[in-house]
């Protein structure tokens, strides 16, 4: 099992691969954190891809069959309030919390094949902001059926979808394929499975070709404004994009194509 972690072009490649279906494990989680901060903070990488390994899932959640410590009440509260350190066992709760609570102002294009449940989703939801589905894709939050509510919360589902998308989704527990996903705006596109790829990648390559503080500051003003009155955000962003044309006019301008 592993994440497979390359750059290239601007471009930054994750692909979870641990089949048969891709779930996350409580080191996997930590490890695609260690990706996640790095690919935050290199300058180098303008935008990502993340797909799953195969044609059978992008992910399928958690490993449920990951084995939970036997601790006491006093023991479980403290995991659950502590904070996170390298030295601690791998389990749960534990590095997802950190990866659900990350502050990111780089695009990542997400490129869904197959499975995309529970956990899957959750990440889904949380890290990716334009979303290319294969039309064999499977879309879901079961985690109710097995008496684990609560998804919709760290997801904020209701942002994202309309009230009664989002309560069919988390209530029902039932799968939806690509063309449901795409009617409830969960994704942006659905492509032939063939297709997946080269398409997500035509859309990081465009994303990558903009001025990468344009982009920088179009993610921040759009998180950020989302949270603030009306007349917080317009001062908000309109200082961003003051900042932002103070760096372009120090910036000398691009060659014109024509040679005009």
């Amino acid at each position: 099992m592993s994440l497979h972690y390359t750059k290239e072009n601007k471009i930054a490649r994750i692909v979870l691969d641990n089949p048969p279906v891709n779930v996350f494990t409580p080191a996997l989680h930590k490890e695609f954190l260690e990706i996640l901060r790095d690919f935050i903070a290199d300058d180098t990488v303008h935008v990502g891809v993340w797909s799953g390994a195969g044609e059978k899932a992008f992910c399928a959640g958690d490993d449920i069959k990951t084995k939970r410590p036997e601790r006491s009440v006093a023991e479980m509260v403290e995991r659950e309030l502590g904070v996170r350190h390298d030295a601690e066992s791998l389990e749960y709760p534990g590095w997802e919390v950190e990866i659900q609570g990350l502050t990111r102002f780089k695009p990542i294009v997400g490129a869904i094949n197959g499975y995309c449940l529970g956990q899957g989703f959750i990440y889904m939801m949380l890290l990716t902001d334009i979303r290319i589905a294969a039309s064999t894709a499977q879309f879901g939050l079961p985690e109710i059926k097995y008496g684990m509510g609560g998804a919709g919360g760290v997801i904020r589902l209701s942002r994202a979808v309309p009230h009664t998308s989002a309560m069919w989704m988390l209530l029902t527990g039932d799968l939806f394929g690509a063309e449901d996903a795409l009617r409830h705006h969960v994704i942006n596109e659905i492509a032939a499975p063939g297709d997946l790829d080269a398409r997500a990648m035509e859309i990081a390559d465009l994303i990558a070709s903009h001025p990468p503080l344009a982009v920088r500051t179009e993610m921040e003003a759009y998180q950020r404004a989302g949270e603030m009155s009306r007349a917080d955000a317009l001062a908000f962003a309109s200082r961003l994009y003051r900042l932002q044309r103070l760096a372009m006019d120090q910036t000398p301008p691009l060659a014109d194509p024509e040679g005009a």
